[in-house]
């Protein structure tokens, strides 16, 4: 990772007390626009001494749950009641916003696969470069709020950190409970699902940041269950830190919070051809060991007997497919198994 400036410019000031809303100018000249520039939208609320909450969204362009809860806190934050300082960046990744798609329509990378950029790189890479440089290293926590996008469906789920340094585990177990999420899934510290590390929450780590984030619908649609939990899940953690008062926060959820885990491969489900799929299993629902989590139907040859898929490990269906189209290597869903 480059340590040189940013070439990404902001007309916020971050140091400055008060409520801004501004743009961060990310360098974009094309033949239609030789000095153009991309606007990202960001808002900084400061008030006083204490800790600095960063919030993210829009990651991926066709996850909407994160920007409507982000957009909204930030019209609706009263800034006299504010101690410290918030971060609200709803549609980190505007390119691939605009375009409605996961990845960004300029470079066609993923913005959560691609950390911790360059300077001097791609759209996305500057953006991945800016979060690293930029906004981490004024964080203390930060909540990066996620959904399936346009090819998977969640169960709003809470997804937290698992560390085994006691005192990290006990911040983030704290943060949990303040978010008050029905599911909490608790997955590899610095690695995403595929096992890589090119993402934010590795390099929040490598700043020193706490950090929570979460999959709360998808099918590039807003779940309105997923929704409500994001947005009284920030706002509970926010309360949590100080940052905003106890008694202008939400009333936290009231029942038992269910832990989960996704570290057993056999709780997925991958396409082993192509053809269109046909799911066994609904989100929610308990799966045993073994059982049958769909059957891919031949697109050529319908009248050839379906192959059926299994999932090896039973747990909590989580996640299923979008897209019924599926080409080999694509996931068809996947479980989580309580602890």
């Amino acid at each position: 990772m480059s340590s040189r400036k940013t070439m990404i410019a902001a007309d916020v000031d971050f140091d400055r007390q008060g409520l801004q809303f501004g743009r961060l100018r990310l360098p974009h000249s094309v033949h239609r626009s030789a000095y153009g520039h991309i606007p990202i939208p960001i808002a900084i609320a400061a008030n006083g001494s204490g800790p600095t909450v960063l919030l993210t969204g829009g990651v991926h362009g066709d996850e909407y749950e994160g920007p409507i809860a982000l957009s909204r806190l930030a019209r609706e934050i009263d800034i006299d009641r504010v101690r410290g300082r918030i971060i609200i960046v709803p549609m980190l990744n505007h390119p691939a916003f605009a375009a409605g798609t996961r990845v960004s329509p300029i470079d066609d990378i993923n913005l959560n696969r691609i950390f911790p950029g360059r300077r001097d790189g791609t759209a996305t890479e500057m953006i991945a470069h800016y979060v690293t440089t930029e906004l981490l290293p004024r964080a203390d926590c930060l909540i990066d709020l996620h959904a399936g996008g346009s090819s998977l469906q969640y169960l709003p789920a809470l997804l937290a950190p698992r560390w085994s340094d006691p005192q990290k585990a006990a911040r983030v177990d704290a943060l949990v409970t303040a978010f008050g999420a029905e599911n909490v899934i608790y997955f590899d510290s610095v690695r995403a699902l595929s096992g890589e590390d090119r993402v934010i929450g590795n390099y929040a780590d490598q700043n020193d940041v706490d950090f929570l984030t979460g999959e709360f619908g998808g099918g590039s649609s807003v779940n309105i269950d997923g929704l409500a939990t994001a947005e009284r899940g920030v706002r509970g953690v926010l309360a949590h830190l100080g940052v905003f008062p106890a008694e202008g926060a939400h009333s936290p959820r009231k029942g038992r919070i269910r832990r989960l885990a996704m570290d057993d491969s056999g709780l997925y489900a991958f396409a082993d051809r192509r053809g269109f799929f046909e799911p066994k299993f609904a989100l929610g629902h308990s799966v045993a060991a073994g059982a049958l989590a769909g059957l891919i139907h031949d697109i050529d040859n319908p009248w050839q007997t379906p192959v059926e898929i299994f999932f090896r490990t039973g747990g909590i269906a989580m996640c299923v497919r979008t897209f019924s189209l599926v080409e080999a290597g694509d996931c068809l869903g996947h479980l989580a198994r309580e602890i």
